[in-house]
């Protein structure tokens, strides 16, 4: 039996692979089973679900070192599970290999694997997916809920030296995007348009499509587009998605820890996609981003078609109070958010408030009472509220319609 090098000094010691073999997995190279500290504050992301369907928690764009991302995916679930997700993929580029020295991996379905493995024993569902990686006129394109990854790139000459990251970039990038969009759909995968206004590709920072990516979107080979990526907004995507039906996603797109990026002591999280599923199931999600059944929320900001952003305002707002102040003819209603987001309100009604100018808030999973003057004592009130950091459009907000019987 090989042991270790006695005459490796202490702080360079090597082990051979015999004696890895001997050792704990999750003392290796950190495969295994994900651990989530429970004593670490709360920060799982809540929203509540919506008639006929479950509200679920989805990030479908991320990064390990299995591509340009730095750490192994069981960080990855680590984290989604703190997080509260209910669904996650890691999304390799299949293309851009800068740890190809370090990290030689002919089969490109090796992350997935990897992330499924560390969340085997959780209700996390992990979905396969890849980043098809081009410059534009194809731009970076991801597909998920895929079979085999290894189908969607081809490097016919890959460089001797595994470390020439842009050679090999070069190299993989000969075969044509259109080709691997449609080995992705080969594959029943949902393909959707990264940060387009990435400015990297668009120095503008403006989105827009070009001619290959409207005809993918003709062809119906391109399913959905990130409004949402990262520390980024785009209300031009948001304004392609809805000019073209395309799904609205919003996405993290980590490559470091979720925690650097999100510091969980500012109360910062990452965006996610809610998707609305019929079942806690990855073809349920599969199904519900095909039919449009998402709202982003990015930041303290909700993003969605109206059909689907209005359920989720009405079942996140409830009046759980209403009542006349003592020999008054004003009344106080008050708020109730099941939410993460801080819902901001502008009075829209033919009443004005007493306490609040025009607007107020109703924090996280708490509550709000605004003083209404309707002037005199009603049966019955109905009043309207814009929320003002909801979108359904770029100008657009969705007004919230209440009817209450006060004490």
């Amino acid at each position: 039996m090989t042991e270790l090098n006695q005459a490796t000094p202490a702080r360079s010691v090597r082990l051979t692979t015999a004696a890895l073999l001997l050792l704990p997995i999750g003392l290796t190279w950190g495969h295994g089973a994900a651990q989530v500290d429970t004593s670490a504050p709360a920060r799982e992301i809540v929203f509540p679900d919506v008639p006929g369907a479950s509200t679920l928690v989805v990030d479908l764009h991320s990064h390990s070192v299995f591509s340009d991302g730095h750490v192994w995916p069981k960080i990855r679930i680590e984290e989604a599970l703190r997080d509260g997700l209910d669904a996650f993929a890691v999304t390799e580029h299949l293309e851009y290999q800068p740890h190809l020295a370090d990290i030689p991996h002919p089969d490109r379905n090796r992350s997935f694997e990897e992330a499924s493995a560390a969340a085997a024993d959780t209700s996390l569902i992990v979905i396969a997916g890849s980043e098809i990686t081009r410059n534009l006129p194809a731009g970076h394109i991801n597909a998920v809920f895929i079979s085999d990854a290894n189908l969607l790139f081809r490097v016919a000459n890959p460089p001797a030296d595994p470390a020439a990251t842009r050679d090999y970039y070069n190299e993989a990038g000969t075969w044509p995007p259109e080709e691997a969009v449609a080995a992705a759909n080969a594959q029943g995968a949902f393909v959707f348009m990264n940060h387009p206004d990435w400015t990297s590709q668009r120095p503008s920072g403006i989105a827009e499509l070009s001619e290959l990516q409207q005809r993918l979107i003709d062809a119906g080979q391109l399913h959905g587009i990130e409004i949402a990526n990262g520390d980024a907004f785009s209300m031009e995507a948001l304004d392609i998605a809805l000019a073209n039906n395309l799904t609205l996603l919003g996405v993290s797109d980590v490559h470091d820890l979720i925690d650097w990026d999100y510091p969980p002591a500012t109360g910062a999280h990452r965006p996610v996609t809610l998707v609305f599923s019929r079942d806690r199931s990855a073809a349920g999600i599969r199904q519900a981003l095909f039919d449009h059944r998402t709202v982003v929320w990015f930041k303290n900001l909700l993003v969605g078609r109206e059909v689907m952003l209005l359920p989720l305002l009405q079942a996140s707002l409830q009046v759980t109070s209403a009542s006349y102040a003592p020999e008054t003819d004003v009344v106080n209603v008050t708020f109730s958010n099941s939410s993460d987001a801080a819902l901001e309100l502008r009075n829209r009604s033919d009443y004005s408030m007493q306490q609040h100018a025009e607007s107020f808030t109703v924090p996280p999973h708490g509550t709000t009472t605004v003083t209404l003057k309707p002037g005199q004592r009603l049966a019955s009130l109905q009043f309207f509220f814009e929320v003002s950091n909801a979108l359904t459009a770029p100008g657009r907000h969705p007004v919230l319609e209440f009817n209450v019987t006060p004490n």
